[in-house]
């Protein structure tokens, strides 16, 4: 039984696998992990095996150039004495997309199996002779990636495989199915398909999928908690033909007893992408922050700090903007304090990142509909907010515990909380993710204003707070790590905001 609530996105998975390449579980590995599962469901319902003067079982794989392909012929190998197993790539080897498909493709060439490239549907066609008289058809034609229109020869692959009478087991995910929203305009009709890791949620709905089973291909949970680059790549697109403004417009509310604290936060916005940054200030360091760099857009406000009185003219800055983030230096006076709650719960602040001082301004439970929240705490800020008029601190024992903590405490209070810490914690109450980018050095002051840019900057252009938390963990923390390499423990903030854009050009 196929638990609903455990599926994961054709996207999701991607990102997954980037990420275990990063942190060395490679490819290839995975391939040959799926390989010797497909393999082991054809054994189960197909054996040969002990049969004396037995016909052998037929089977036969259309590939497509890409992993999925990789996966039928690792799965190949796999089929030994009493399967006659035939290949056929749609396609040419030369343009077989991965390297880890390349090699599983030559290795059994060399090894002399029944191998063929088709590159149109009459060449298919001439081979429907071979499908017809298969007991199994391995469909690895089109994997997770398929959008729109079915080309040929694809196409007609899968109308040949939908009018043989073989058993059809489809890798991954039927081809032609979308794999996110189940909808075909042409789709192979699987008697069984074998998907990898978690189910991909398309395949939870459809009619073309047939029996349903999700194989181990041996990701440690561990590692499909953990941030990497997949994160990276999920919420950063950035268009070639966009204009000023398109890639995010960030306000940044703070300062007034610091104004090093929200410079920090725009530079760090800035490094991170945003065309727009602006810092909405107390008139006693507004000055003192335009001055700090000529790419900081500073709006001067009323007083010497934060006062009810500036509530109006932020909330209509926030109205030109796609994000606000606010808290850091503010200050803990009760008028700042009153001010920055009703900046925060107001209908306009739709997106919204709290930090620092801004804590004292959040009140939990959200009551606001419609309203994206990430909170950065690091533990010692739990106790500024005013939750059900208790103050909840993490437990500081075992990271699960910890974990258990902020998951709760997230989806008690329909927020998306980033736990600072040697380990980061992210959570938005169902999901959850571990960063441990970073190094000690960053305990020095202003990596967390930082942070906060960088989530700024990203939230700008995303609206899953959830992905955008756990990428913005793992890019500050990995430019905090270059910072690490050239400057040891005298890194500075200021370092690690310089080498935010060389993070995001490496992911």
């Amino acid at each position: 039984m196929i638990n609903t609530m455990e599926f994961i996105t054709s996207k999701e998975m991607a990102a997954l696998d980037e990420n275990c390449k990063f942190f060395g579980l490679l490819p290839l590995q995975l391939m040959e992990n799926a390989g010797a599962n497909i393999a082991t469901e054809i054994l189960k319902r197909f054996s040969a095996k002990g049969k004396r003067n037995a016909e052998p079982v037929k089977v036969t794989i259309l590939a497509g150039k890409g992993n999925n392909g990789g996966d039928a012929f690792a799965a190949a190998r796999h089929l030994h004495r009493g399967y006659d197993v035939k290949i056929i790539l749609i396609g040419r080897s030369k343009d077989l997309r991965t390297e880890d498909t390349r090699r599983n493709w030559w290795i059994l060439k060399d090894s002399g199996h029944d191998m063929a490239e088709i590159t149109d549907s009459s060449e298919l066609k001439a081979k429907s002779q071979i499908l017809n008289s298969s007991d199994v058809i391995i469909d690895a034609i089109l994997g997770t990636g398929v959008k729109g229109k079915i080309r040929e020869p694809e196409a007609t692959a899968i109308d040949l495989i939908n009018e043989t009478n073989a058993f059809v087991l489809a890798v991954d995910v039927p081809s032609g199915l979308d794999p996110d929203s189940g909808k075909a305009e042409k789709a192979v009709r699987a008697d069984l398909t074998v998907t990898f890791h978690r189910a991909k949620k398309g395949l939870l709905t459809s009619d073309s999928v047939g029996e349903l089973v999700v194989d181990d291909i041996g990701i440690p949970d561990g590692m499909a908690r953990r941030t990497g680059p997949g994160d990276v790549r999920m919420v950063v697109k950035r268009k070639a033909n966009a204009h000023k403004g398109d890639n995010g417009r960030v306000l940044i509310v703070g300062g007034g007893p610091f104004f090093g604290a929200p410079t920090l936060t725009a530079l760090a916005a800035l490094h991170a992408g945003a065309d727009w940054v602006t810092i909405a200030a107390p008139k006693s360091v507004s000055s003192i922050i335009a001055s700090l760099s000529p790419n900081l857009i500073v709006q001067p406000l009323s007083s010497e700090i934060l006062v009810e009185k500036d509530v109006p003219v932020v909330l209509n800055l926030i109205k030109k903007h796609d994000v606000v983030v606010i808290g850091m230096g503010l200050g803990a006076e009760e008028a700042t304090r009153r001010a920055t709650r009703r900046i925060i719960e107001d209908e306009a602040a739709k997106k919204v990142v709290i930090d620092a001082d801004g804590f004292y301004g959040l009140h939990l439970p959200m009551e606001v509909k419609d309203k994206l929240v990430i909170i950065t705490p690091h533990a010692g800020e739990f106790a500024k907010m005013e939750i059900d008029g208790r103050v909840k601190v993490p437990p500081e024992s075992k990271i699960e515990e910890r974990i258990d903590f902020i998951e709760a405490f997230s989806r008690q209070n329909k927020v998306v909380t980033l736990l600072k810490g040697p380990t980061d914690i992210i959570s938005d109450g169902a999901r959850v993710k571990t960063n441990n980018s970073g190094n000690a050095g960053m305990t020095v002051g202003g990596t967390g204003d930082v942070l906060s840019g960088v989530i700024g900057a990203l939230f700008a252009i995303a609206d899953d707070p959830f992905k955008v938390a756990a990428a913005a963990a793992f890019v500050n923390g990995t430019a905090g790590d270059y910072a690490f390499e050239e400057k040891g423990y005298g890194l500075l903030a200021t370092d690690v905001v310089e080498a935010i854009p060389s993070v995001m050009a490496d992911f």
